[in-house]
């Protein structure tokens, strides 16, 4: 199972290994399997204005909508209804679940081939976790989330642009690439009134680790009010912090040697791997 937490972290959830979260609406997001469809599951959250909104959201769904009757998704009391309709020839089954905690209300729905199996997302449903307003602040690692690869690809493409611009040098994610991204730092062109610019060079030094060493992998780092893409190695304790690895040294009038970074990191990478080979 993965783990997913909302922005903001409203709720969390945990789904399939196999499904990957996708670009939705603003209030929606998406996961199903990309490799073999078996069903898009969309959640949405709500915060309304007192501590009963869940429960009347509740109340009104089995209350107006036909077919709706209560049920439960682990411990969470859900108004469950499921609707078929067809599209370009096929036949579909929508189930939506809807539940929540104190002022918020949370919808859950599954698209399915008509007569398919639905367990699958009745797991994600039992699987939730609702922060109420007065909750400790959640921190943890979870696998990187459609707005944070967002916010890695806008800032690797303006990085690899610069670098192209000024040197023009071709950018192709290889450790030979610390060298240009290390000529673009000294350059004097940006200062320390241009945090996203230190802050994209970062993000294109993480995409070299990444390429480079297998293992290395983008997360969403949830630390209180703070979310921020970092990377991990192979689930170890073994992060890099692409956003402040630059910025945090520019700002505090420090040198930043990439070459010294990329070793350090290296050899921290190796020394997992001579401990999972004992």
């Amino acid at each position: 199972m993965r783990k997913y937490i909302s922005p903001g972290a409203w709720f969390s959830l945990e789904y399939p290994d196999s499904w990957r979260e996708f670009e939705d609406t603003e209030d929606s997001f998406l996961f199903y399997n990309p490799d073999k469809w078996t069903g898009n599951f969309r959640i949405s959250a709500y915060r309304g204005g007192n501590g009963n909104y869940a429960k009347e959201a509740i109340d009104y769904e089995l209350e107006h909508v036909r077919g709706a009757r209560f049920v439960k998704a682990g411990a969470w009391p859900c108004a469950y209804s499921s609707e078929d309709f067809q599209e370009n020839d096929s036949w579909y089954t929508s189930h939506v679940w809807v539940t929540g905690k104190g002022d918020v209300c949370v919808e859950c729905s599954f698209v399915v081939p008509k007569g398919e199996s639905f367990k699958a997302a009745e797991a994600v449903v039992a699987s939730l976790r609702v922060r109420g307003a007065n909750d400790k602040p959640w921190r943890e690692v979870i696998p990187v989330r459609v707005m944070e690869i967002s916010l890695i690809n806008e800032c690797y493409d303006w990085a690899v642009s610069a670098v192209k611009k000024q040197f023009a040098k071709d950018f192709s994610d290889r450790k030979d690439d610390v060298v240009n991204l290390q000529k673009a730092i000294d350059s004097g062109r940006f200062d320390k009134k241009q945090p996203q610019a230190w802050e994209c060079f970062g993000i294109a030094f993480g995409a070299i680790l990444v390429n480079e060493m297998d293992g290395m992998e983008w997360v969403t780092v949830v630390d209180g009010a703070k979310e921020f893409p970092a990377l991990r190695f192979s689930g170890s304790d073994v992060m890099a912090y692409p956003l402040q690895l630059v910025w945090d040294k520019v700002r505090n009038g420090k040198p930043c040697r990439l070459a010294e970074e990329y070793a350090r990191i290296q050899s921290e990478v190796e020394d997992v791997l001579e401990q999972k080979a004992q």
